[in-house]
């Protein structure tokens, strides 16, 4: 090994910095940007790692690290296997939005325009995806236009949708309307699910040029009618927390169920006069105009 690749770890940029989070400090992204770009050419792990003289015990978060740079955007791996600066290809990595009537856009991550992508390009995305595009030019308004180069993260594990009847098959139209897609479910697998009804699917396969988007159906919520059924959509829609966790469970079954003397000090017992309050019914807190 030469003296030059030899001392390459001494003249990272971010040396410090590694070694504040790290006790055995990694080659920086930094660096590994600026090995690859002065290698000029596309690279393995195993050259990364022969590059960087990464050890048999530091391999494996070495790998882990490319990938995190892989998943983020910054690099991307060709067909060959091989490592590519992004920014090389002219590639941008960002946040798919999707649009009600077909088409969607790209967030970039560096911020900037975003990037009109066509109802054909969301053919193999999701709304939330991340991906890296190119872009090809403008569209008839004007505006860049992008292909989807790659897909690095898939966002869309479950999502709350409506059955409609199929042929065959049963069919769930998500409830947000910037995926725009809908889902096949084998009959087997839509748990008895009626046609109106508000479900929760399971993403089992994500849509490609060639396929649909298939699922499997994981709860049945209800007609869409109910009582409170927007907000049961709107917090599976948002992915918004809507179970307490284990040890809030555990803690609130600890109190007790009685008013202990303790709780009496410095409180007036009004509980023998009847009281009026706009709470509802259902309320935990009745504080509102008693």
């Amino acid at each position: 090994m030469s003296k030059k690749n030899k001392s390459i770890r001494h003249e990272d940029p971010q040396k410090e910095r590694e070694a504040m989070f790290y006790e055995k400090p990694l080659p920086s992204r930094e660096l590994i940007l600026k090995v690859m770009a002065d290698q000029g050419v596309p690279l393995s792990i195993s050259k990364l790692n022969q590059l960087l003289e990464i050890t048999d015990d530091e391999s494996e978060a070495f790998s882990k690290r490319i990938r995190a740079m892989e998943r983020q955007g910054q690099i991307m791996r060709n067909r060959k296997d091989d490592f590519c600066i992004s920014e090389k290809l002219n590639l941008i990595p960002g946040r798919i939005q999707g649009h009600p009537d077909g088409f969607g856009f790209l967030i970039p991550d560096q911020g900037g325009d975003d990037i009109f992508l066509s109802s054909r390009e969301m053919m193999q995305v999701l709304h939330n995806d991340r991906v890296m595009v190119q872009t090809i030019g403008q569209d008839r308004k004007g505006r860049p236009e992008g292909k989807v180069i790659e897909i690095l993260e898939r966002k869309n594990e479950t999502l709350v949708g409506r059955v409609i009847q199929g042929q065959g098959v049963t069919i769930v139209a998500a409830e947000d309307k910037r995926i725009n897609q809908d889902f096949l479910i084998p009959y087997h697998l839509d748990m008895g699910a009626k046609p109106g009804q508000i479900v929760v699917i399971e993403i089992t396969a994500q849509p490609s040029f060639k396929s649909r988007p298939m699922g499997k159906v994981i709860q049945i919520l209800g007609n869409y009618a109910d009582s409170g059924m927007e907000i049961e959509i709107a917090l599976r829609k948002h992915q918004l927390p809507y179970n307490f966790s284990e040890e809030t469970i555990r803690i609130a079954e600890s109190f007790s169920k009685k008013v202990s003397e303790k709780d009496f000090k410095g409180r007036i017992d009004l509980r023998d006069l009847p009281l009026i309050t706009i709470d509802g019914e259902t309320a935990r807190d009745f504080d509102d105009a008693v």
